[in-house]
């Protein structure tokens, strides 16, 4: 099984390309990448996170 090596950032609840998540605003810079002018440290001015969906 190969490992992802990409690096996750703060608001991330599971690494890229993880079953059962998929992208979403990041809701600290509402989609921005940056907060009071600087980069965001949530999504790591992506302006996205990963986050679980589905449910059960």
């Amino acid at each position: 099984m190969q490992q992802d090596n990409e690096a996750m950032n703060p608001g991330d609840e599971a690494p890229p390309n993880t079953p059962g998540a998929g992208e979403d605003l990041c809701a600290a810079c509402n989609g921005t990448g940056k907060v009071e002018g600087a980069r965001c440290a949530v999504c790591g001015g992506t302006g996205k996170v990963l986050q679980g969906i589905g449910g059960g």
